[in-house]
């Protein structure tokens, strides 16, 4: 056993001792060397070739006002409590060299009691996005080519969200206009250029779109209301453009930040569209197939600033969206859904939380938010109080539909760590006897969730 053992570890200390040479020298010429705040290996001295890897969790306790007729595994439930976990994220990325970039994210998301993936709770984790990128000019962003599966999107910045950074607890999800149809959880399969040139952020996209088929449900039947198409291929086109009247926005990754919690002085003007021929269909007759061009569109304006030299921030967002799916799409969606079935005819919006979250017609969106004094409360960070309102008037319903959002976000080290408390008031439709679909209460839902991001 000796004889085995004793080359073992005089190769193990062989192994170690540069190592531990190194980490020696590294104390010995910096003693004070900064706290680590990042999982980054610098592959250069400078810093500017680099592998860095992040970790997201955002776990919510949240109590919701349940749709009529909503039933939990066949039992009525007229409000639910659950816990879940809404987004569990690992990102892997890196600049290679002065030309080349990848960037890999994993991870999971609404992840409840009811969660399942074609019956099975396991199959959750999936790639979200894997891409390599090409940066034409070492010295500049003005042109980085790329491909693969990405965020990369041509409606909004909230259509690519740093989600480790958003304000509002939640994303305003009817931006992310396809969302697990024809794409993965936002992502695409495609082939994009992005850049900066002068104050003007661009990204143009050609996507190859999945199958609507292909997303673990019941494949959409024809009918008189557009649905996607499951006929044919058809590739999807996108573009969206930022004018910086201030600083610029950072350009690593294609996402796009929340808030910066006043720590670069933001003013964009934004607009975006996506573009896909034949992307949905309908009948008129119950047999034959009309389909239907999806044109997506948006304007925007985002302000992120810090007040009072830096005593207090300001993020606000605007923006208009001209959504057309079809005639008389819609899709009713509930976030981390607590339930799952229903069991009243009248119910239009489905189970547990869901509502009409996406359709074609016209969409307002409004968030602001005030960061508080940093040193509000001490060492345990501040506080930021926020409000979002969406307003959505749909071409097959016959009332808008109206979010509200109010929260605040208690910072106890900026995004790093911090304690959010949310509360929404959405609509619940119903479908009379002569067929219309009509908004009847509203409903409320609260939720605390704690995020975790380094």
């Amino acid at each position: 056993m000796k004889k085995i053992i004793l080359p073992i570890l005089a190769i193990a200390i062989g192994l170690a001792t540069p190592a531990l040479a190194q980490q020696t020298s590294l104390t010995e010429t910096a003693p004070e060397s900064k706290p680590i705040n990042e999982l980054k290996y610098n592959l250069t001295p400078d810093g500017s070739k680099y592998i860095k890897a992040t970790f997201l969790n955002q776990v919510w306790l949240r109590w919701n006002q349940s749709n009529r007729g909503t039933t939990v595994n066949g039992d009525l439930q007229d409000n639910t409590i659950d816990i879940g976990l809404r987004r569990t994220r690992m990102q892997l990325f890196g600049q290679l060299t002065d030309h080349i970039f990848f960037y890999t994210q994993f991870g999971m998301n609404n992840f409840n009691a009811m969660s399942q993936n074609a019956g099975n709770r396991k199959f959750q984790v999936f790639f979200h996005d894997a891409l390599g990128e090409y940066k034409v000019f070492k010295d500049n962003d003005k042109l980085k080519i790329g491909a693969g599966l990405t965020i990369t999107s041509g409606l909004s910045r909230f259509s690519q969200p740093s989600i480790g950074t958003i304000m509002t607890t939640d994303v305003p999800v009817f931006l992310q206009a396809t969302v697990d149809q024809t794409d993965q959880f936002g992502r695409k399969l495609s082939l994009y250029a992005r850049g900066q040139l002068g104050k003007v952020d661009y990204r143009i996209a050609m996507s190859d779109p999945f199958p609507v088929q292909t997303n673990g449900q019941t494949a959409p039947t024809l009918g008189e209301n557009a649905t996607f198409n499951t006929f044919g291929h058809t590739k999807q086109y996108q573009v969206f453009f930022i004018y910086n009247l201030l600083d610029k926005e950072p350009h690593t990754t294609p996402y796009m930040a929340g808030t910066y919690l006043g720590e670069k002085n933001i003013l964009n003007m934004e607009g975006g569209l996506i573009y896909q021929k034949d992307a949905t269909a309908h009948t008129n007759n119950g047999v034959d197939p009309i389909y239907d061009d999806m044109m997506l569109w948006s304007v925007a304006a985002f302000a992120d600033m810090p007040l009072q030299d830096n005593k207090y921030a300001l993020s606000a967002y605007t923006g208009y969206f001209n959504t057309d799916y079809g005639k008389n799409y819609i899709r009713n969606n509930g976030i981390m859904n607590p339930a799952n079935g229903n069991i009243d005819p009248t119910n239009f919006s489905g189970p547990g939380n869901a509502y009409p979250m996406f359709g074609t017609g016209e969409s307002i969106y409004i968030q602001v938010g005030l960061r508080l004094p940093n040193n509000m409360l001490g060492n345990q960070g501040t506080l930021m109080p926020y409000a979002s309102y969406r307003r959505s008037s749909y071409d097959r319903l016959d009332d808008a539909v109206n979010v509200y959002d109010a929260g605040i976000n208690w910072l106890i080290n900026k995004h790093q760590s911090k304690i959010s408390l949310n509360y929404q008031l959405r609509p619940e439709f119903v479908q009379t006897a002569n067929g219309d679909v009509v908004s009847d209460k509203k409903l409320s839902s609260a939720w605390i969730q704690y995020q975790i991001y380094f």
